[in-house]
């Protein structure tokens, strides 16, 4: 039980900015399940735009310390690291690039 006016609007605000940053992780963990999801899905274009969406929320959450900067960086990579599982899956791209590179060699 706050004693003074002002330990009363300590707790006010304390109430609204638990409320604030919960619906902050709430948002990082919804856009962290969209990346999982895209990811399984085996859609990599998909999977960089969440990602995108997702480090942006993560890096906005540290910057204003509701999520430490370590905790961010690293659901950042560990994401990036499955999102590039991702893009191994289809590596049909690069060998036409490196097909069409030996050929421009080829013809000089």
């Amino acid at each position: 039980m706050a004693n003074t006016r002002s330990a009363e609007k300590n707790i006010r605000k304390t109430k609204a900015r638990t409320a604030h940053n919960q619906s902050v992780k709430s948002r990082i963990r919804t856009a962290r399940k969209r990346v999982l999801a895209a990811v399984e899905k085996g859609d990599p274009k998909a999977a960089a735009a969440e990602l995108s969406a997702f480090a942006s929320l993560a890096d906005k959450a540290a910057k204003t310390k509701i999520l430490h900067k370590n905790a961010a960086s690293r659901l950042k990579s560990r994401l990036s690291k499955k999102l590039k599982g991702v893009g191994e899956a289809a590596p049909a791209a690069p060998a036409k690039k490196a097909a069409k590179k030996a050929a421009k060699k080829k013809a000089k």
